[in-house]
C-alpha cells in the first residue's frame, strides 16, 4: 500500500516512478533519467509506512465490505501494491476472494508474497501500458498510483474496464499531509510544515508536469469516476494516529521520512528553515525528532469508490 509515499521525492528532473515520501504506487514505470529504483533496498521504509497507515487502511476495507453488502467477492486487485501492505488487509477482509497484488518491481512483490504467507498472489505490471493485461475483478483498490500517470482520467477508465458488472473501484488520493510536531516547535521559525507542504506541492506539481502524456485535469475524483463510466458510491476520510510521545521505530520512520523530505525540497528551502531540519534531524540533538517529546504522526487517508454497472 503506500503507502504512496513513497520513493523519494516529487522534485524537478524526476518523472512517475516511484519516488515519493507516501509511495504506494509502484506500477507505474521509472524516474525521468530511465534509471530503475533500488526498490528491494527501499522495500524496509515502504512496509514500515504501510503499517503506520494500516489503521486507517484497516477502516477503508471495512467500509468496501459495507459498500459490497452481500454480493461475491471473487478477485479483487492491488493496483500499485508496493510490498503488499493493504493487498494482505484486503485478503484478510475478503477471505474468500483471490487477491492479486500488482506492481512492476519484482522486488516488492516478491515481499507482498512473502508477508502474505503466499495468501496473496502477485501480478507484474507496466502502467499506463498493462492496463488490458489486469484481467476482471470485483473490487480493484489502488492507492497513490493514478496521479503518477499522465492522463489520470484515462487511467482511471482503464481500471473501470477491468470491472466486472456490479464491481467496485476505490481509490485513495492524497488526502492530507502528514502532520508530526506542533507549529512552533523551539527551532527556526513556526510553521515549518506548512511551509515544506507547500514546497513538496510546487515539486508535486513539477512531477506531473514531466511525466509523459501528461493531460491537465481538475482533480474532482468522485467526477472523474463518472467520467469513466461508473457510479460514485462515496468518498470517505480515514485516520491513523500515533500519539505522542512515539515508539523508537516510529521515530526512525519519522526520521527517514524528514532525511526524504530535506533531500527533495533543498533547493526550495530557505537556509534557516534548512538548518532546523538539519537540527531535526541531528541524532544526537535533544531537539531531533529521534528524541524530542512531542512529536507524533497523523494522517488521512480519503477513499474515493465507484461501482459498475449491473449487467443488462
Amino acid at each position: 500500500m503506500t503507502n504512496h509515499e513513497q520513493r523519494e521525492g516529487h522534485g524537478h528532473g524526476q518523472a512517475h516512478g516511484h519516488t515519493h515520501t507516501h509511495t504506494h504506487a509502484h506500477a507505474c514505470g521509472r524516474r525521468a533519467s530511465g534509471v530503475e529504483p533500488d526498490w528491494d533496498a527501499l522495500a524496509a521504509y515502504l512496509e514500515r509506512e504501510g503499517e503506520l497507515h494500516a489503521p486507517a487502511f484497516t477502516q477503508a476495507a471495512g467500509w468496501l465490505r459495507e459498500l459490497r453488502g452481500g454480493a461475491a467477492v471473487g478477485r479483487v486487485l492491488d493496483v500499485g501494491s508496493g510490498p503488499g501492505v493493504v493487498a494482505g488487509l484486503l485478503a484478510e477482509t475478503f477471505p474468500r476472494a483471490d487477491v492479486v497484488a500488482v506492481d512492476r518491481s519484482a522486488a516488492l512483490l516478491e515481499h507482498a508474497r512473502t508477508r502474505s504467507s503466499g495468501r496473496v498472489a502477485t501480478q507484474q505490471a507496466d502502467l499506463p501500458s498493462d492496463f488490458g493485461l489486469l484481467g476482471a475483478a470485483d473490487l480493484i483498490w489502488s492507492s497513490q498510483t493514478v496521479h503518477h500517470l499522465g492522463d489520470q482520467q484515462a487511467a482511471l477508465t482503464a481500471l473501470a474496464g477491468s470491472l466486472r458488472p456490479g464491481g467496485l473501484l476505490a481509490v485513495a488520493e492524497r488526502g492530507l499531509p502528514l502532520r508530526f510536531l506542533p507549529r512552533d516547535i523551539g527551532l527556526g521559525r513556526p510553521g515549518l510544515q506548512a511551509r515544506l507542504d507547500a514546497a513538496h506541492e510546487d515539486a508535486f506539481s513539477l512531477m506531473r508536469a514531466e511525466l509523459p502524456d501528461t493531460t491537465a485535469v481538475v482533480e474532482d475524483w468522485p467526477a472523474m469516476l463518472a467520467k469513466a463510466g461508473l457510479v460514485p458510491a462515496g468518498s470517505r476520510t480515514f485516520l491513523a494516529e500515533w500519539p505522542a510521545p512515539l515508539d523508537p521505530q516510529v521515530r526512525e520512520h519519522l526520521h527517514g521520512h524528514l532525511v526524504r523530505r530535506r533531500d527533495q525540497l533543498t533547493g526550495q528551502l530557505d537556509a534557516e528553515d534548512l538548518a532546523t531540519l538539519d537540527e531535526l534531524l541531528d541524532p544526537d540533538a535533544p531537539a531531533g525528532v529521534l528524541a524530542r517529546p512531542d512529536a507524533f504522526f497523523l494522517v488521512a487517508v480519503t477513499v474515493h469508490t465507484a461501482r459498475a454497472g449491473e449487467a443488462s
